[in-house]
């Protein structure tokens, strides 16, 4: 909702500057309460489907599977040169 208030409030400055006579700031506030009530409304009547609910707990993780060491020879060191 900010970034179109921000938007209406720019271009009803730029329409001031441009057309003072006919677009006076003070006269236009009812455009900003337009813009609000439109993205409320449209916000309120966009589908909800596909869309996570932030009040759902997500759901447990499942700790991997634990391998068992390979059988085989030594174990062996992730750092080279070290342990030979």
């Amino acid at each position: 909702m900010g970034p179109a208030v921000l938007i209406t409030i720019g271009v009803l400055f730029l329409l001031h500057e441009v057309r003072g006579d006919m677009f006076d700031f003070g006269n236009t506030y009812p455009f900003i309460l337009i813009v609000i009530g439109a993205i409320l409304l449209a916000s309120s009547m966009a589908p909800m489907t596909g869309h996570i609910d932030s009040m759902t707990a997500p759901p447990p993780s499942v700790p991997p599977a634990s391998v068992p060491p390979a059988t085989g020879g030594p174990a062996q060191s992730s750092v080279p040169g070290q342990g030979h």
